[in-house]
């Protein structure tokens, strides 16, 4: 890409979606500014150092020349500006907006007087309608911007090369101009563009995470049935999945899905469902198979040590997925908590993620390495990291979660669903 094709590209809001979004431009050659509201962030990734764990990110910053600060006004000296922030969920599901609203106020604030035409990209993920109810009047003063909605599809733990080779790119137009200047954006990018209007757009992003949380819950009910048939579900998925119409992603039964996403995006498109109205009895019952699963872990323990009072039980892995040290929405929050109610001992061990299950989680956790985890009672893997097949699991007590090989050479071993 050459210099007179480079485009200026502002960043708002540093997350995982927001910091491999500003990393993936980068390495397309473009001129990126990131901008967040926190200093310590702002200052590591500006020394190069990547403020969260993700597979292949740290790396690829160190690669690129990204200047990142906490003032907003830097966004008016460039030609997009996508908005990242977070929008996490209230206690009746709906999602809080707080982190994208606020934002956009403080760029409508430095679009008002820019005379050039300037690009606002909606990437936080949001239900139908939120963009156009809510973000659009923020920039009713601003005379000279094209909005769209740009949902990303990436997974923690190959999120940078979710961004570089995505299977689709939506862009979500307010008008064509806006959808035309987000399509060149992406002409270096080898993959199917749809352009659509943005409330379809925002619903393909929602739409699309209830369908994997859905596949998840259906998995984990067929294990469940499956265990007490003696039949191994992996088999079994691994069967359906040769099926085109079926395929093999999001079919590994376990403790349940976690992570920011998922249950959010489930959650949120409930609760907009019943505010219209309709019960969404399908995606309900999404919901409550992933809530009621992570148990059946404490379950199958109590069939081999009913009092679990004064009991040491180590614990393999605690942020919601591998190649990942984010623990929000973890099930290990869940079957920790109730390890501890049961008056058990927990000792707890995690590559990535142990600094951020203490911020919150502190106390009644022993946080432990590998080989301090083997001496405890029994020991339940929650995450599937590669590191936990390498193991000796001989003479152990082991309640499987995530089908770790190994795991099995364990003198009594269980699976959740096998």
């Amino acid at each position: 890409m050459t210099n007179m094709n480079k485009e200026s590209i502002s960043i708002i809001g540093l997350g995982v979606v927001g910091l491999t979004t500003a990393v993936g431009f980068a390495l397309r050659g473009h001129k990126v500014i990131g901008i967040d509201i926190q200093p310590e962030k702002v200052d590591m990734i500006n020394r190069g150092v990547c403020p969260i764990y993700e597979v292949g990110l740290s790396h690829a910053l160190k690669k690129v020349q990204i200047r990142a600060t906490t003032d907003h006004n830097e966004a008016f000296n460039t030609n997009f500006s996508f908005l990242c922030g977070g929008t996490p969920p209230k206690k009746d599901g709906s999602i809080d907006l707080y982190f994208l609203r606020e934002p956009a106020k403080q760029l409508a604030k430095v679009l008002e007087n820019k005379k050039d035409y300037h690009m606002v990209v909606v990437r936080s993920t949001v239900i139908p309608g939120t963009t156009e109810e809510v973000v659009m009047p923020i920039f009713n003063e601003c005379k000279h911007i094209g909005l769209c909605v740009n949902p990303e599809f990436l997974r923690e733990g190959t999120a940078i090369e979710d961004f570089l080779k995505p299977n689709r790119i939506i862009i979500g137009q307010a008008e064509n101009t806006a959808g035309d200047r987000l399509e060149h954006l992406y002409r270096d990018f080898n993959s199917p563009i749809m352009r659509t209007n943005i409330k379809t757009a925002e619903m393909i992003k929602e739409a699309s995470n209830a369908y994997l949380a859905t596949r998840v819950s259906f998995i984990n009910e067929i294990g469940n049935t499956c265990r007490e048939l003696g039949i191994d579900i992996y088999d079994v998925a691994k069967g359906m999945g040769y099926d085109e119409r079926i395929g093999s992603d999001y079919l590994r039964a376990g403790i349940g899905f976690g992570g920011f996403c998922l249950p959010k995006d489930l959650s949120a498109l409930i609760a907009q469902a019943k505010k219209l109205g309709y019960k969404p009895k399908l995606l309900e019952a999404v919901e409550s198979v992933n809530k009621e699963q992570p148990m059946k872990m404490i379950q199958l323990l109590k069939r081999h040590i009913p009092n679990l009072e004064g009991k040491t039980i180590g614990v393999l892995g605690l942020s919601f997925k591998p190649d990942t040290d984010d623990v929000r929405k973890s099930k290990a929050f869940e079957i920790v908590s109730e390890l501890v109610n049961e008056g058990a001992k927990v000792k707890a061990y995690d590559p990535q993620a142990m600094v951020n299950f203490q911020k919150v989680y502190p106390n009644h956790i022993q946080y432990s390495d590998p080989v301090q985890i083997m001496d405890s009672d029994a020991v339940l893997i929650l995450t599937e990291w590669n590191e936990f097949n390498d193991l000796d699991y001989r003479g152990k007590l082991v309640i499987d979660g995530r089908m770790v090989p190994n795991a099995k050479q364990a003198e009594t071993y269980e699976g959740i669903c096998w």
